[in-house]
């Protein structure tokens, strides 16, 4: 094991570059008595290729994002499960651009997934379900937790023995959660994030970020904070709106979920997507209306 790597019973972390920050993440080796299973092909797995502290036999994806197949091409032999959701994003450049849905950029978008992030694609993967586990050997499970909302497969894995759950893009960072592509939607997510709150585990690891935790109640606290972005949210698109009515690209280049100085191509198509299903969920309760087809305001407001 190289020194960045850390061992939590059958599970070695390999740690991605700056702790697993975007682009990179934190990789998991699952080993069993028969099998070993490698979780997520990293920009790290990339670098490392095979030079990993034990053979992979199965690749598992917690969801098909550029970050988590970089790796991919070093295992063209090797089996691949996916999330049967994700799978057409994984069996295509076409269908991973259209999970993204970046349709004014998708010529260039394409050409950086190809040049930055190695994808490559499969359309022989395997497809899994919500509650499918995988046996090791030597008492070594894991087993699939559908969270959709990040993308519509996303997964997390409860490993055991020992207890570890494996949160994927349920990432515990002040950015807060990501539901701005074509396949995101913020109400799954909403749901997938009490669903987690509930998994018993003594480590809860994430693939950006924050890393490991140990213990529930440091979980919840940080689950809950992650949470709380969602409503932060809200209540900055309803401000906004309060002091004149906005369409919904004005919206967009506020900047809600990304700070000013985030110079990414994707960035405004993430936030127009994302401030679109919270129009949605702040015109059901009430607060936001349309007062005028495609300019949306504050309930109540005379802007």
């Amino acid at each position: 094991m190289k020194p960045t790597d850390r061992a939590y019973g059958p599970v070695v972390v390999l740690v991605g570059d700056q702790q697993g920050r975007y682009p990179d993440g934190n990789a998991l080796l699952v080993r069993g008595q028969d099998h070993h299973l490698l979780i997520d092909a990293s920009l790290t797995v990339h670098a490392r290729g095979h030079d990993l502290p034990g053979r992979v036999d199965r690749v598992l994806l917690s969801h098909v994002h550029e970050d988590h197949i970089p790796g991919l091409h070093h295992f063209r032999d090797v089996p691949v499960l996916v999330h049967h959701e994700d799978f057409p994003a994984l069996a295509s450049m076409e269908g991973l651009l259209g999970a993204y849905g970046y349709d004014e950029i998708a010529a260039s978008w394409a050409q950086e997934l190809r040049d930055d992030f190695h994808v490559s694609f499969r359309p022989d993967a395997v497809t899994y379900h919500d509650g499918a586990v995988w046996d090791l050997g030597g008492g070594v499970t894991v087993t699939a937790l559908h969270l959709p909302g990040h993308t519509a497969g996303h997964c997390g894995f409860l490993i055991e023995p020992g207890g570890f759950f494996y949160l994927a893009d349920i990432e515990l960072s002040g950015f807060g959660p990501f539901y701005g592509d074509a396949t995101s939607d913020l109400a799954r997510f909403e749901a997938s994030l009490a669903r987690c709150r509930d998994v018993e585990a003594r480590w809860y690891a994430t693939f950006h970020h924050k890393g490991i935790i140990e213990g529930q109640d440091n979980f919840r606290r940080e689950l809950d904070a992650f949470t709380a972005v969602i409503a932060r949210r809200d209540d900055a698109i309803v401000e906004v709106l309060g002091e004149r009515p906005h369409t919904l690209d004005e919206l967009a280049t506020h900047r809600f979920l990304y700070r000013p100085h985030v110079d990414l191509p994707f960035v405004f198509y993430v936030e127009r997507r994302s401030i679109e299903q919270h129009l949605a969920k702040l015109m059901a309760q009430g607060r936001v209306e349309q007062c005028e087809p495609g300019r949306y305001r504050r309930l109540g407001s005379t802007g």
